[in-house]
């Protein structure tokens, strides 16, 4: 019931409404998981709380949870929109070193928070790691790019 709630609450912009059952799940000994974990930080990611899906993804870890794709790419996309593009790489090197395997996505997140900075060229290294990768590219990537460029 309290995922649904958590769920309900990232759909509907709630994201104080979202941690705040959060932190009642964790205050009241109910047992999180990653879908709890995951719909908090994709809440979060929503509003632009950066710093909140970062905290979030660290007691994910603390709890010996595994992040996986969904922990990743909404903290990688918060940080995004909140233009804090080294934190966004940040993530996304933990993603990289993880057992995860990353994929358009993150990427794509990724490639954008450098573009929103004015980091083109780390940009451009993202893309070409992308292009040496098994992962595949869409229009997303390629307007991130070419952005990205566009304003170096």
């Amino acid at each position: 019931a309290f995922n649904a709630t958590i769920s309900a609450c990232e759909k509907g912009s709630a994201w104080e409404n979202a941690l705040q059952l959060f932190s009642m799940m964790k205050e009241a000994d109910v047992g999180t998981d990653p879908i709890t974990f995951n719909a908090t930080m994709s809440a979060c990611e929503k509003a632009g709380e950066w710093e909140k899906a970062l905290w979030l993804s660290r007691v994910m870890s603390q709890t010996k949870l595994e992040l996986d794709m969904i922990s990743f790419s909404a903290t990688i996309s918060a940080c995004e929109k909140a233009g804090k593009w080294e934190k966004a790489l940040q993530v996304f090197r933990g993603l990289a070193q993880s057992k995860v395997e990353l994929d358009t996505t993150a990427f794509n997140s990724a490639i954008s928070a450098c573009e929103k900075g004015g980091e083109w060229e780390k940009a451009m290294q993202l893309f070409s790691m992308m292009g040496e990768s098994t992962v595949g590219s869409d229009t997303i990537t390629f307007n991130a790019a070419i952005s990205a460029c566009e304003k170096g």
